[in-house]
């Protein structure tokens, strides 16, 4: 379904929620919102399986529509290695479930992923989710997981970011738009959109989430894709 949320012109806008009408559109809403989008996904299942080992479990915390735990899935080699997908919005996990209800190796929860606990992990992968999270409950998140997760398993973390540079800070936000009406969203499609998303969405600078993951236990921390103002984190133990 091409997505149309924000097509006609609106009176009040509201905070952006993953509601029905966002689950019907969001394959085509993330695609054409966030670059780099179809090259992160199936990269994060690769880097996630790598890591994977008996009896430990993959968790796609944010799973959405369940892209990334579908892709952790298609490159898992070890059997009895399991996939958590969690996700907070009952839209988004019954949109999953009718689309890859069949998979039996997923297991489908709804839930805040700041009440799942994570233990025995080989990794932990939240795409486009973090930003999401209360910024004062994203470093108390990133420990938990670092206390479940094995000492040679991994966390990757894709974020829109933001820049301390106020130039570099609009010029990345001008193009990020730019990039949007090219895909063919209106000037009003795209503004409607920042508004909702205002003080949803609240992004970090680079080196705030670098920082970050190692105080929260990670050693290993690298910046392995960027475009724009778009940026995904591998961290290990």
């Amino acid at each position: 379904m091409r997505d149309e949320v924000f097509r006609s012109p609106r009176s009040q806008i509201v905070d952006f929620v993953f509601d029905e009408t966002v689950a019907a559109a969001f394959p085509d809403m993330i695609r054409r919102s966030v670059p780099g989008y179809e090259t992160v996904v199936p990269i994060t299942g690769l880097i996630a399986a790598r890591h994977a080992r008996s009896g430990a479990i993959c968790y796609d915390l944010g799973c959405s529509l369940g892209a990334t735990a579908l892709a952790i899935l298609q490159q898992l080699e070890t059997p009895d290695c399991r996939i958590v997908a969690v996700d907070s919005s009952t839209a988004m996990l019954d949109r999953a479930r009718e689309l890859h209800g069949t998979e039996r190796r997923i297991e489908w929860v709804h839930a805040d992923l700041r009440d799942v606990p994570i233990e025995n992990a080989c990794a932990v992968v939240m795409n486009y989710t973090l930003q999401f999270v209360p910024s004062g409950d994203r470093l108390g998140l990133l420990r938990r997981i670092r206390q479940g997760i094995d000492p040679s398993g991994v966390l990757i973390v894709s974020e829109k970011v933001r820049f301390a540079d106020d130039w570099e800070h609009s010029y990345f936000e001008l193009t990020h738009a730019a990039y949007k009406r090219a895909n063919g969203y209106s000037a009003l499609e795209v503004a409607q959109k920042r508004t909702a998303l205002e003080k949803v969405l609240i992004p970090d600078r680079i080196e705030d989430h670098e920082a970050r993951l190692r105080r929260a236990g990670f050693s290993r921390v690298h910046a392995w894709f960027r475009c724009l103002n778009w940026v995904s984190f591998v961290a290990m133990p």
